[in-house]
């Protein structure tokens, strides 16, 4: 990881591939993730750790297997959203949009659980940032 102050803007545009982390730092044993994404990714749960979102540009919806039953929050540019672990979940960005993720090094982008995988989603622990 680097040791100088990393530029957002700059790593967001250093890749094009959608739904394909980049990982641009670590905290402890955390990666912190940015992301291009677009339609749809997948229906998934991560078992034994939350899921922190934070729109940098665009919108985003999740949508929640809950309990009560299903609901969809809206994430519009700026706005935080952490999924509790073990809830299904399933991101969209009708119209794009520019993410970043926090969550321990490791964890794949579809979870422990997850319905198939389209070759549009990159199944990975996160691609590491070259700018």
């Amino acid at each position: 990881m680097s040791n100088e102050p990393i530029s957002l803007a700059k790593a967001l545009a250093s890749f094009d591939a959608l739904w394909s982390p980049r990982i641009v730092t670590r905290v402890n044993d955390y990666d912190v993730r940015i992301a291009k994404v677009a339609g749809e990714h997948v229906w998934h749960a991560h078992d034994d750790t939350d899921e922190f979102f934070l729109v940098l540009e665009g919108e985003l919806r999740i949508a929640l297997r809950e309990p009560a039953g299903e609901r969809t929050v809206l994430l519009p540019q700026g706005a935080v959203f952490t999924v509790p672990r073990g809830v299904e979940h399933k991101p969209s960005a009708p119209s794009g949009a520019a993410i970043l993720m926090f969550e321990p090094a490791g964890t794949p982008t579809v979870g422990d659980r997850h319905d198939d995988i389209p070759d549009h989603v990159d199944a990975t622990t996160g691609h590491p940032l070259t700018t």
